[in-house]
């Protein structure tokens, strides 16, 4: 059987250790600007993949990154930064893991041979029907993440995977199969490279574009981030006294009032009601701040 690409030699850093410094930075960064062109060519099959995270979000549904050593780290990298960036419940976008939390910081060898333990631990964490389960693979061949897809299918949740190997069994497993060739690593089976990249593209794309779906952003604006330190609350601030025109020690006072609440600070404001009414009204919107205060 045929290696992947992701195992196989790149001629172009065949001697990548008889090179300068310059030079071998040089060619690896030319290998890595292939990687959004490689992306970009499987917009089509992101975009059903968007829409497929967002219905489900929008139905009660959660969504769930399955994936073995670097593809689950980065899986488990984008659930968790979905909190602070989207004001997310942390259940609502999680990152499975083969190894569990050992594997994020350790390799735990032979983890990702383990097809049972995947339907194991997405029982662990209650997935059902309304749910979407995406599996990452580099290689598309982890026993894991085709163990994940095949008992999300059983149960009919919604599956997606993704892999940088075109041909991989993983895309078979899924529903909706994202398969971006990015080509040999400059270092032959290193995935955490270009493989890594794609990936870590995918997974921004897939979880903003869903959260803009899904009403978290206001133009470009983070307008339902949470306020966890000192930097994000200067962030809150500064989007208030841009949506509002308020100085900055109003826009503090009115933040305070709404629960550090960037939402339903600018709905205060702007419509002149409580932060329970501003509260209410985006309910109402779905979540979405230009319906309330644009009232379209």
């Amino acid at each position: 059987m045929m290696n992947p690409s992701t195992e196989q030699a790149n001629p172009n850093s065949r001697d990548i250790d008889k090179l300068s410094t310059l030079d071998m930075l040089a060619l690896i960064n030319r290998e890595d600007a292939q990687v959004a062109m490689a992306v970009e060519r499987v917009i089509p099959q992101i975009a059903g993949a968007v829409d497929m995270i967002a219905a489900a979000l929008q139905n009660g549904g959660r969504l769930f990154y399955v994936g073995a050593g670097t593809s689950g780290r980065l899986g488990v990298l984008d659930a968790v930064e979905c909190v602070p960036t989207f004001s997310t419940p942390p259940e609502l976008v999680q990152g499975i893991v083969a190894g569990g939390g050992a594997a994020l910081t350790q390799a735990v060898e032979g983890a990702e041979d383990h097809r049972t333990q995947a339907r194991r631990d997405l029982m662990a964490r209650d997935v059902r029907g309304r749910d979407v389960v995406c599996g990452l693979a580099a290689s598309g061949r982890t026993p894991y993440v085709i163990g994940a897809l095949e008992y999300a299918k059983s149960i009919k949740a919604k599956t997606i995977a993704i892999s940088c190997s075109p041909a991989a069994p993983i895309l078979d497993r899924a529903e909706l199969g994202i398969g971006v060739d990015v080509g040999p690593e400059v270092i032959a089976g290193s995935t955490r490279m270009k493989a890594g990249t794609a990936q870590k593209m995918i997974l921004n794309m897939l979880s903003t574009a869903a959260m803009i779906k899904l009403g978290k952003v206001y133009g470009h604006l983070m307008v339902d981030l949470k306020v966890t330190n000192q930097k994000l609350a200067g962030r809150a601030g500064r989007l208030v006294m841009q949506l509002t025109g308020l100085d900055e020690r109003a826009a503090k006072r009115l933040l305070a009032q709404a629960n550090s609440e960037v939402k339903t600070a600018v709905v205060m404001h702007r419509r002149q009601v409580d932060d329970a009414e501003a509260r209410r009204l985006l309910q109402e919107a779905n979540g979405f701040l230009g319906a309330v205060i644009e009232g379209g």
